[in-house]
């Protein structure tokens, strides 16, 4: 079975307001077995330019068993829950992307 990866590039606009959203979408992650690879951390540019980056944007990448839990966490009523607060208090992009078949 094929993992699948939640990627997020994100810049937060009200991180007061934003903490309510970490709390929710971590808790609701979980329940969909997703779990944090990525959150935040020092990143170095090795090629291309990095504008958003040096603009305070962070990328978040979470690793779920599937993509079709990755899909059923997106769509659960926990993360859908969560979802409008990130909206109101960031900007940014987030998707799915399915790694290689595991042997």
């Amino acid at each position: 079975m094929k993992k699948a990866y939640v990627v997020a590039e994100i810049q937060v606009t009200n991180p007061q307001d934003y903490e309510a959203y970490r709390t929710q979408s971590t808790a609701a992650a979980a329940q969909y077995g997703g779990k944090f690879l990525v959150r935040g951390g020092q990143r170095i540019q090795l090629e291309g330019e990095d504008d958003l980056h040096n603009a305070g944007w962070r990328t978040v990448v979470q690793e779920f068993p599937s993509l079709e839990a990755a899909q059923r966490w997106y769509n659960s009523p926990e993360y859908q829950k969560a979802l409008p607060i990130r909206q109101a208090n960031s900007v940014g992009r987030l998707y799915i992307v399915e790694g290689p078949e595991e042997a």
